[in-house]
């Protein structure tokens, strides 16, 4: 497949969204569901990259798309309906983020970095997660970010990099910088743990 034709694929499957959201904004619920069974996947690889813990980024997530839902008749179609619902759920995580940090005395330090999508590891998890999610805290936020998008949400490199607002040689770059920090680093973990 050419380049051509992938951009033409991504941008139909924009407009798609972009109609669904219409519907969407008039009460269309079989919209909704189609929107989220076309969108979950991604959005919560990015709440997650954001949050670090699973749990928050579920609650994140199902506030986004009631936002969404709320919200969706005042969406103004400019061809990017992932960057907005993206944008919704950085923003909705951000007032999280504050909330906390002004019920618990909490030093600014931590919850800058809690901002930045540091993982922070729940005590419940396997100790596979917590391999993982320990690793995925060691490398910086946005190659987390590229890495979560790509892996575990299947998002493709040029969604990526579109998503994220960066050309695409450079988030190929950051991808596999990303991937051999992280072999290394759990490569690093694996020796330390024997």
């Amino acid at each position: 497949m050419g380049h051509a034709q992938i951009y033409e694929k991504d941008t139909a499957a924009e407009r798609r969204r972009e109609a669904l959201i219409r519907a969407v904004g008039q009460g269309d619920r079989d919209a909704f569901y189609r929107f989220y069974q076309d969108t979950a996947r991604s959005l919560y690889s990015y709440i997650l990259s954001l949050t670090g813990n699973p749990q928050e980024a579920e609650d994140v997530m199902q506030e986004t798309y009631l936002t969404l839902w709320t919200r969706a008749a005042s969406y103004v179609p400019q061809g990017k309906p992932m960057a907005w619902l993206f944008t919704i759920a950085k923003n909705l995580c951000f007032m999280r983020f504050r909330e906390r940090k002004n019920q618990a005395d909490v030093g600014l330090e931590e919850w800058e970095s809690r901002e930045e999508g540091a993982c922070w590891e729940p005590l419940e998890q396997a100790a596979e997660r917590r391999v993982l999610l320990d690793a995925l805290g060691r490398i910086g936020a946005k190659e987390r970010q590229i890495v979560l998008l790509h892996a575990a949400a299947g998002m493709k490199h040029r969604e990526v990099a579109r998503t994220l607002k960066m050309p695409l040689s450079t988030e190929l770059s950051k991808y596999n910088r990303s991937m051999k920090k992280l072999q290394g680093i759990l490569a690093e973990m694996g020796e330390a743990g024997t």
